[in-house]
């Protein structure tokens, strides 16, 4: 097998091919540039499932980047067992194919607990006193230790939140190379998630994103050289395209004043108790998953959302099928938001009752995505110094809440989730390989054989 590389490069798409991305556009007009017609929904782990199998979410069974797990009644988002997707993965047709085949997953997501060979993902510690620690797992075990001593500590608080920045992605290329010296992998996968931040941020506004475009474009240039020397052929692709959004839809605010919605008072504070609730919304971007409890509010909560200023179209059993996510996962109807909209996880009616995670960057207890943690609220007059102060409450040894995040959901500028229908907004790959290339359009399913083709 030919020795192949794939980079993900989160939200690149035909529109910012140009001026800010000139490494990218000179290794598109070498080669062949196709659009990708996205899954439903675009989002990171959905995407990525079906680009490793070749498989919709109805078939791999990873419905968005989180769900309502029905026996625990717990909405989970980020999980990262690999044994969630239900279908057998690139690695493991590869081999199939060539026993000799080899590959490392650089952070792409369902990373642990592979048959991949090679290894790297994020995974804080959290120890007993509350703390949040930095740190990775790797396959081998030992890569742990040597790749934070020859790169340092992963740079967790700049993949996410308010610090997100460049040096995640930097750290997980160099991550990437290091891998490629050690083992010499057949197919690599790399995930550069840099352009998630500031599309989510700014949305669509050239000026705002010129320079995160341009440190995007500056890592590829070097990952392209790098592995040109190592004689690999090179496939970049992204998942979704990031549009520009106004109009945040509180769905479960929604359903809450309407009598669907419990709610368990903790220490002032409201959590959203999923299992004692008629009707909630899995929040995710664009997409909405919403699990009815109690079957007889079924029509009441369709009619609820069809209502709702900034939803689409809501999906019952033949929706979920004609979109390929009829699985038991998914919600009982699925909410698909407007190009211009996108739906918030909030369901408290006052901010005075929200919990103590809502001001925070916490991915797991929010029952819900949650963009707005990429910024610092606006009121905190010296946010810098209302960090510095908690984190010397950490060092100290003090219990801490780092509640730095607003509850403004219309700072939130892009998103992503439903099917784009203009292909300057629409994924893309490129490649050197255009004989392997029969149309300028493919399916996100046909992601996983076109890197096949390449290793063979």
């Amino acid at each position: 097998m030919r020795k192949t590389v794939v980079i993900n490069v989160v939200g690149l798409t035909p529109r910012w091919l140009g001026e800010y991305t000139p490494h990218l556009s000179q290794w598109a007009a070498k080669g062949q540039l196709v659009s990708i017609k996205p899954v439903l929904p675009a989002v990171t782990a959905t995407v990525q499932s079906t680009y490793l199998t070749g498989k919709y979410p109805n078939e791999h069974g990873i419905v968005g980047n989180g769900w309502y797990f029905r026996n625990r009644c717990e909405i989970k988002f980020w999980q990262q067992s690999n044994k969630l997707v239900q279908a057998p993965k690139i690695w493991d047709l590869a081999r199939s194919l060539d026993p000799s085949f080899t590959c490392a997953n650089l952070f792409w997501w369902y990373n642990m607990y592979s048959s991949a060979d090679y290894e790297v993902t994020p995974r804080p510690m959290y120890p007993a006193d509350g703390r949040k620690i930095p740190d990775i797992n790797t396959k081998p075990a030992q890569l742990r230790s040597q790749l934070q001593s020859e790169l340092g500590q992963f740079p967790l608080f700049n993949f996410w939140g308010p610090n997100a920045s460049i040096d995640c992605s930097s750290w997980i290329a160099n991550a990437a190379k290091s891998v490629e010296e050690r083992y010499h992998p057949t197919l690599t996968l790399i995930y550069l998630p840099h352009l998630d931040y500031c599309l989510q941020k700014f949305g669509q506004d050239p000026e705002k994103v010129a320079t995160d475009l341009q440190a995007i474009d500056n890592l590829c240039g070097d990952l392209i050289e790098y592995y040109q020397g190592q004689d690999a052929q090179i496939v970049i692709l992204s998942g979704y395209g990031i549009t520009s959004v106004s109009q945040p839809v509180h769905i479960n605010q929604i359903l809450r004043q309407n009598g669907l919605i419990a709610v368990r008072e903790e220490l002032g504070g409201e959590l959203l108790d999923a299992g004692a609730s008629k009707a909630f919304a899995v929040a995710d971007h664009q997409i909405a998953h919403v699990y009815v409890n109690d079957p007889t509010y079924l029509s009441k909560v369709r009619s609820l959302l069809e209502a709702m200023e900034g939803v689409a179209e809501v999906l019952d059993e033949a929706g979920k099928q004609a979109y390929h996510l009829n699985h038991s996962r998914a919600g009982d109807l699925v909410a698909i938001a407007k190009p211009n909209a996108w739906f918030t996880y909030y369901y408290w009616l006052d901010d005075s009752c929200s919990p103590d995670f809502a001001r925070t960057v916490d991915i797991h207890r929010k029952p819900g995505f949650d963009p707005v943690e990429l910024f610092l609220d606006p009121q905190i007059q010296l946010p810098q110094l209302k960090i510095g102060l908690t984190l010397l409450k950490k060092q100290l040894g003090f219990r801490y809440l780092m509640d730095v995040i607003p509850l403004d959901a219309k700072l939130v500028r892009g998103s992503h989730g439903c099917l784009t229908t203009s292909v300057a907004d629409s994924p893309l790959l490129l490649t050197q390989q255009a004989h392997l290339l029969e149309n300028k359009a493919i399916d996100a399913t046909d992601v996983c054989q076109l890197i096949l083709k390449h290793l063979t």
